[in-house]
C-alpha cells in the first residue's frame, strides 16, 4: 500500500506534466527577476535617451495630427491659432527631460514593481487556464491527508521513510524463509528415505509456495526520470523522481485482467495461463496427496498420470523462465528508450532510471516449481522402490 502511494505521488502528471508546477516555477523566477531588477547607470542613461526620443516622436505625431484634423474649418482655424499663440507643443518639448525623469522614477518605484509583478502573474494564470486542462488532485489529496503532509514532496519523504523501516524489519524474516527453502531443497535432493508424513509436509509446502507465489507481485516494471534540470531565464528548474511508467502485477491479477478482456485472443491466453499456472499445479498436488495415502488409488492410471506426468504439462518451470525472460526483455527495452531520452538535447540535463525488478512472488513461484519437481521425483522413486521390494 505504501509503495503504491509513493508511485502515485511520483507520477509525471504531478511533476513535469503538471501546469501548476510550471506556474509555481515560473512565478518564482518572475518574482525574483522583478525584485532583483535594478537599472545600472549605463543602462539607465541608455533608457533615458530612448524614452526622450520616444516622447519627442510622440509629440511631433500629436502636433501633426492635431493640425491636420483641424484644417479646413473656421473652428479648426481658431484652435490652431490658439495652439500657435500659446506654443503648447513647444512647452511639451521643453518638458521632455522632466517627463523622462518621471518615467524613470516610475520604473524604479518598488510599488510599481509589485504592480508589474501582479499583472504578469495574473496573465500567467489566465493563459495557463486557457491552454492546459486541470489536474485531478483527488487521490493526491487523500494521500496527503492520510499522512498529514502539507506537500507532495514531504509526503513522499515521509512514506519512503516508513517503507525503509518496514523493509528493514522484514529483511531478517525474508532471509530466514529463503534459507529454509534452500535447506529444504538440499535435504530433498540428497535424501531418499521419506515417510508418508514427509511427503505430506512437502506437498503442503509446495501448495503454500504456489498460492503465495501466484498472489504476490512477480515483476515491477518501473521507468522513471530520476532527475531533469535545465536553466530558464538564468534560473535552474529541476524535477526529481518522475515516474513515466509503473506496473506491478501478480499472476492472478494478470489472469483477471485477461479474463475480463473483450478480445478473444487475450481471453484465450488468460485461460491458458490460469490453467498452466494454477489449475494443473493444484490438481497435481491434490493428486499427490491421494496417491500417497490410498493404496487403491496407486493402481489408478489416471492418478499416476496426474502425479508423475502432469509436471511436463503444468509447465511451471517454463512459466518461470517466461517471466524471467519477460523481465529481461522489458528491462532492456526500457533502458534503451530511457538512454535515448537522455540524449534528446544538449541544453537539458536528464538522468533516467530503470528501476524494474523481480519481486518476491517470482522467487516463491520458482521455489514451488523446483520443489514440486523434486517432490514428484521422490514420490515416484519411493513407490517404485516399494513395488520392487514387494515383488
Amino acid at each position: 500500500m505504501l509503495d503504491t502511494e509513493v508511485i502515485e505521488l511520483s507520477k509525471i502528471k504531478y511533476g513535469i506534466f503538471n501546469v501548476d508546477e510550471w506556474k509555481a516555477a515560473l512565478s518564482s523566477i518572475i518574482i525574483k527577476r522583478i525584485n532583483d531588477f535594478e537599472l545600472e547607470p549605463t543602462k539607465e542613461e541608455d533608457l533615458r535617451i530612448k524614452i526622450a526620443a520616444f516622447l519627442e516622436t510622440a509629440i511631433d505625431e500629436l502636433e501633426k495630427s492635431f493640425f491636420e484634423y483641424n484644417s479646413g474649418s473656421i473652428k479648426g482655424f481658431f484652435k490652431g491659432s490658439v495652439a500657435n499663440i500659446t506654443g503648447v507643443y513647444d512647452v511639451m518639448r521643453k518638458d521632455i527631460p522632466l517627463l523622462t525623469e518621471s518615467i524613470i522614477g516610475f520604473i524604479k518605484d518598488p510599488d510599481n514593481k509589485n504592480l508589474a509583478q501582479d499583472f504578469i502573474l495574473e496573465k500567467l494564470d489566465e493563459y495557463s487556464d486557457e491552454t492546459f486542462s486541470e489536474v485531478d488532485y483527488t487521490l493526491l489529496n487523500i494521500i496527503l491527508k492520510k499522512h498529514n503532509a502539507p506537500t507532495r514532496i514531504v509526503a513522499v519523504s515521509t512514506i519512503q521513510e516508513a517503507i525503509d523501516d518496514l523493509t528493514a524489519q522484514k529483511q531478517p524474516y525474508i532471509i530466514a524463509i529463503f534459507s529454509m527453502i534452500m535447506l529444504l531443497f538440499i535435504v530433498v535432493a540428497f535424501n531418499n528415505n521419506f515417510s508418508q508424513l514427509d511427503f505430506l509436509l512437502l506437498t503442503l509446502t509446495c501448495g503454500i509456495l504456489l498460492i503465495v507465489g501466484v498472489l504476490l507481485p512477480m515483476i515491477n516494471i518501473d521507468a522513471r526520470i530520476s532527475n531533469m534540470e535545465f536553466s530558464l531565464l538564468g534560473e535552474s528548474i529541476q524535477f526529481k523522481d518522475q515516474v513515466l511508467y509503473f506496473k506491478s502485477k501478480s499472476i492472478l491479477e494478470v489472469v483477471r485482467l485477461m479474463l475480463v478482456s473483450s478480445k478473444a485472443d487475450v481471453l484465450a491466453v488468460g485461460v491458458l495461463v490460469f490453467m498452466f499456472s494454477v489449475v494443473l499445479p493444484i490438481t497435481k498436488l491434490v493428486s499427490s496427496l491421494i496417491y500417497i495415502y490410498s493404496e487403491k488409488a496407486q493402481q489408478n492410471s489416471w492418478l499416476k498420470f496426474l502425479v508423475f506426468k502432469i509436471s511436463k504439462w503444468s509447465m511451471a518451470d517454463v512459466m518461470v523462465v517466461a517471466i524471467f525472460m519477460a523481465y529481461i526483455g522489458f528491462s532492456g527495452i526500457i533502458s534503451d528508450q530511457l538512454a535515448g531520452l537522455e540524449s534528446i538535447t544538449e541544453h537539458l540535463d536528464i538522468m533516467t532510471t530503470n528501476a524494474s525488478s523481480l519481486q518476491i512472488g517470482f522467487f516463491l513461484f520458482t521455489s514451488f516449481a523446483v520443489l514440486g519437481l523434486l517432490t514428484s521425483h521422490k514420490i515416484k522413486y519411493h513407490f517404485l522402490k516399494a513395488d520392487a521390494s514387494d515383488g
